[in-house]
């Protein structure tokens, strides 16, 4: 990012803040993707409160953002265990920020399994969660019962811009990893797993480069839409799968089990638009395939008489080339940062909100005046 990029995103950040300024100064813990643009939304949270620490999601932390972040904030490792157990959980907050007020910044539902034990055993006070993704909109929804506020910002208005993108950019790196080895797109007919935001990005984008895409969900509303788009929607998964030539995952849970791996076509590739641990079962893989680097960020699965390919060890592919949504990207953050107004207000009772209206519309004012040169 050049300096002069930097100190323009630095003043939005500073505009939203002053926005959006919290009632009372609260401590936050962020999930992240770690991007080389990230340390200034890192700087921009830390000005809403007391910024303890962030948590990179593994598979995508930039060196550079690494170092960069760890000048000012430390940068914890982030696990699905860490947040599992509630003495573990318990342990880890209390270390950091023991009777304080703590909001919790996430990306994927990290904080659902122990919230209820957090809430009430933690010696500060547990405000609430603000969730970025789908996949964690649905943990938290999912629990027999929230015990804090939960602001959501998966399914807002500011992110359509962002999933779009984000659908863009994993066709571009799964069309940049295949012709690393001499392959493309064309003449593979694609089976996009999931029609949601991102699933129909992808199906739309691999249509109009003149593939033949195939849709299968499990929600009989999304097989509808895919239809009246002009897709062909599949009956069942395992019958999808013999005819795919490369086969997109975008559920946000878990698309492919290991008993549905032999079902794919000998040489399909395999992309996904999260991390393997939430779409893909490959501990569950039968043990007969062994596993050869082929390329650059490609893994073939070999047995008898079948074999396939897997792009970036099954992690989300659109990584590998930064997954960048250009500007768009910092209307999600900014509404991120009035969801931290919201829960410091104190009057949210348990349970999933959104940002308001008239806050989304400030929030995109504010970028307008910024990004739309």
């Amino acid at each position: 990012m050049e300096a002069f990029e930097r100190a323009r995103l630095d003043a939005y950040f500073a505009k939203i803040a002053a926005r959006f300024v919290p009632d009372e100064r609260v401590t936050s813990f962020l999930v992240t993707h770690l991007l080389p643009e990230r340390p200034c939304f890192v700087r921009a949270v830390a000005a809403m409160g007391r910024l303890r620490a962030v948590l990179p999601k593994p598979k995508s932390i930039d060196p550079a953002a690494r170092r960069e972040t760890e000048q000012t904030v430390p940068v914890d490792v982030l696990s699905r265990e860490l947040f599992a157990d509630p003495v573990t959980a318990l342990d880890y907050f209390e270390s950091r920020a023991a009777t304080e007020p703590i909001v919790l910044l996430d990306v994927g539902g990290y904080f659902a399994p122990t919230l209820a034990e957090v809430h009430e055993r933690f010696s500060g006070r547990l405000l609430g969660v603000i969730e970025d993704t789908e996949n964690g909109h649905r943990r938290y929804r999912d629990l027999d019962t929230l015990p804090c506020p939960v602001v959501s910002v998966a399914r807002s208005p500011l992110k359509d811009p962002e999933d779009y993108l984000v659908g863009q950019s994993v066709v571009f790196s799964t069309e940049a990893v295949m012709r690393g080895r001499g392959d493309i797109l064309h003449g593979r007919p694609a089976l996009v797993i999931g029609f949601g935001k991102l699933g129909s990005s992808i199906a739309r984008l691999l249509h109009a480069k003149g593939v033949q895409v195939t849709v299968f969900d499990i929600d009989p509303v999304r097989r509808t839409q895919a239809l009246s788009q002009g897709f062909t929607v599949a009956r069942d998964r395992h019958g999808a799968l013999t005819g795919a030539g490369l086969v997109l995952c975008a559920t946000g849970a878990v698309s492919l089990r290991g008993e549905d791996f032999p079902h794919l076509r000998n040489g399909a590739y395999v992309a996904t638009v999260t991390s393997s641990e939430d779409e893909l079962e490959l501990d569950g893989l039968p043990d007969v395939y062994t596993r050869t680097m082929v390329g650059d960020h490609i893994t073939r699965y070999q047995t008898t008489g079948h074999y396939f390919y897997l792009a970036n060890g099954g992690n989300a592919v659109n990584f590998l080339h930064g997954a960048g949504v250009g500007p768009f990207i910092f209307l999600v953050q900014a509404e991120i940062l009035a969801g931290i107004g919201m829960l410091t207000r104190g009057d949210l009772p348990p349970g999933m909100h959104e940002v308001s209206a008239a806050d989304r519309a400030a929030v995109a004012a504010i970028w307008l005046s910024y990004f739309n040169r």
